[in-house]
């Protein structure tokens, strides 16, 4: 992109520009949506974007821990002066309108989604040896979602430092009826089992993994995400559960798969096979429908 700049005239750093795009950040309080974020492209002659996703006043955002440091993780002993750190902030469902023009042709995007401001504040290779995220939308029950994103840390970052294991964080949340029913957040020590009948749970699992010769990962057959909390909902106390099993098939009859996405694909292959021997990663994303 050429002539970035934020923020654009009048506007703050929630919005951007560049002679290729806009991203521009409005609020509007006391209203249905009190939030917009308006996106404008031309990424070529044959495709241009203009989207619009706006939140509902019943669902808010929501981030782990309060104030300005909340949504942040910390790597390493000191919190003061951590290693690195990633941050995550959700709105765990918005409503799009727009189109997408292609070959002259417009497609209209009317529907459901959700937004994550996240950040890594350190080199990727170093923040997480494995990802696992689920986005689910419904219109049943008066609208419902589920969230979740997990990382899981390399051996440095274990209760000990170096070398005394992977944890595993969870981030999530349940929303119900058109409003935000609960959040989970769950931290998997790599010394502890996560308890079966614990208040909070917060977990994604894979099931019967198989190895595909792709990509040289075990991919799992089955994927099972499951959420607990307690209710924020004032007219519902107690507790909030879920849970989503998903079939996704063998590397050789796979169900639902979209794409396996090389992360490294698009760069030169001598400069990927130098990364991979250098970080010791060779990324890959399973989407799946």
């Amino acid at each position: 992109m050429s002539n970035f700049v934020t923020p654009p005239p009048g506007l703050d750093k929630r919005s951007c520009q560049a002679d290729e795009f806009s991203l521009t950040y409005e609020a509007h309080p006391d209203s249905d949506y009190p939030e917009t974020y308006t996106i404008r492209a031309s990424l070529s002659t044959r495709l241009q974007i203009s989207l619009k996703f706006s939140r509902p006043a019943l669902i808010p955002g929501f981030k782990i821990g309060s104030g300005p440091k909340g949504g942040y993780s910390y790597y390493g002993p000191n919190v003061e002066k951590p290693d690195g750190y990633v941050i995550h902030r959700f709105w765990p469902r918005f409503i799009t309108a727009g189109h997408i023009t292609h070959n002259g042709k417009a497609i209209a995007i009317d529907g459901p989604g959700m937004f994550v401001h996240a950040i890594q504040g350190m080199r990727p290779n170093l923040v997480a040896s494995r990802w696992n995220f689920a986005h689910f939308q419904s219109e049943e029950h008066g609208g419902a979602s589920a969230i979740q994103m997990e990382f899981t840390t390399l051996e440095t970052h274990g209760r000990k430092g170096e070398d005394s294991g992977p944890v595993t964080v969870n981030v999530g949340c349940l929303m119900i009826g058109g409003k935000l029913a609960t959040v989970t957040a769950e931290t998997k020590w790599p010394d502890e089992e996560p308890r079966a009948d614990a208040e909070v749970v917060s977990r994604a699992s894979h099931i019967d993994p198989i190895f595909d010769s792709d990509t040289g990962y075990k991919k799992p057959s089955g994927l099972v995400f499951k959420w607990a909390g307690p209710s924020l909902l004032e007219d519902s106390k107690g507790t909030v559960k879920g849970e989503i099993q998903v079939d996704v098939g063998n590397p050789s009859n796979p169900n639902g798969l979209i794409e396996k996405v090389d992360v490294l694909g698009e760069i030169p292959y001598i400069v990927k096979t130098a990364l991979s021997y250098v970080a010791g990663t060779k990324p890959y994303i399973y989407q799946v429908c």
